[in-house]
């Protein structure tokens, strides 16, 4: 996929950024960056195989929203690897998907022997979305410790547990964060008062320390790839601060990686798309008490909508 231009430019960030300009987000900035429209002989091996290795015995559902989120950015396949206590059950609700059930521990953590089993799928997968409603820190990295060399031409998104790898060192392969302040306090050691303090400087801190593209998500959600600069997204709604509209977020940005966009854009994309669907939903049912399995159906017409403002128009 080509692209014509990045995003345009807003002003001048203060804080740790001073002097650097951040990009903002924005329908027409990514018009910039195109999803591409599948021809008529495209199938779905073309849109994209998405790998979701997500959930637990008492998270079962982030796995699913997860999942859900990357089919309805137009993936066009899904794998699910889910604890085996919660597997069938995860198939039986997305029969959309492939469902591979991993060995846990009786805590619920995924245990590393699980990585062998998903070799396979893995070598295939355009996109990985990993971490949404682990549980158990240590076997968490553990596993993701063990997947990672197995992905090394695949753009991964940690979200939740398995960002916690980020203590082993920068990465040497695509990968996506997407913590909240809490989060980023937890990893980076910093209170979450200070990074609240200064969210933008706290991202690019971290995605040079990390050497991967960081969506620190927030009010303003801040989206930091190293080399590549930094932009910034304004166009939230309260209620999207609700269970499971992180996991949400996390399946948008893998489904639109596994559709050939980069990190970076892939991240810009899911954060717009995911706001514009509270939005929508803040009109039907007010601003707060919607769900964050709701969001994920409103996305396709809000990606047509966009396409369809920024089209050429014929003749030009």
């Amino acid at each position: 996929m080509t692209t014509a231009a990045r995003p345009r430019r807003a002003a001048r960030s203060g804080g740790t950024g001073a002097g650097k300009t951040v990009g903002t987000i924005d329908a027409a900035a990514l018009a910039r960056w195109p999803l591409t429209a599948p021809d008529g002989a495209a199938d779905k091996e073309t849109r994209g195989h998405v790998l979701v290795v997500a959930g637990s015995h008492e998270i079962p559902g982030a796995a699913l929203l997860a999942a859900v989120a990357a089919l309805r950015v137009g993936a066009g396949k899904l794998t699910i690897a889910a604890p085996e206590r919660v597997a069938l059950g995860l198939a039986l609700a997305i029969p959309e998907a492939r469902v591979i059930a991993l060995a846990e521990n009786k805590g619920g953590g995924l245990l590393a022997k699980g990585c062998d089993e998903l070799a396979p799928v893995a070598a295939r997968a355009g996109a990985v979305v990993l971490g949404p409603g682990m549980l158990d820190e240590a076997r968490s990295v553990a596993f993701v410790r063990g997947l990672l060399p197995l992905l090394r031409e695949t753009i991964v998104v940690l979200d939740a547990y398995a960002m916690s790898v980020v203590r082993d060192g920068p990465f040497d392969q695509p990968v996506v964060l997407t913590p909240h302040a809490g989060e980023m306090a937890h990893l980076t050691g910093l209170t979450k008062e200070a990074v609240c303090a200064d969210p933008l400087g706290t991202a690019r801190d971290a995605a040079g320390r990390w050497n991967a593209c960081v969506a620190l998500k927030g009010a303003h959600t801040f989206i930091v790839q190293p080399g590549e600069g930094a932009w910034r997204f304004d166009g939230g709604t309260p209620g999207l601060a609700t269970s499971g509209s992180g996991d949400t977020l996390a399946g948008l940005i893998g489904g639109l990686a596994a559709r050939g966009l980069s990190p970076l854009q892939a991240s810009a994309w899911g954060v717009l798309l995911h706001a514009r669907a509270g939005h929508v939903l803040a009109r039907r049912h007010g601003p707060l008490g919607y769900l964050a399995r709701e969001l994920s159906a409103e996305v396709p017409a809000i990606i047509h909508a966009i396409g369809k403002q920024h089209a050429p128009a014929r003749g030009k």
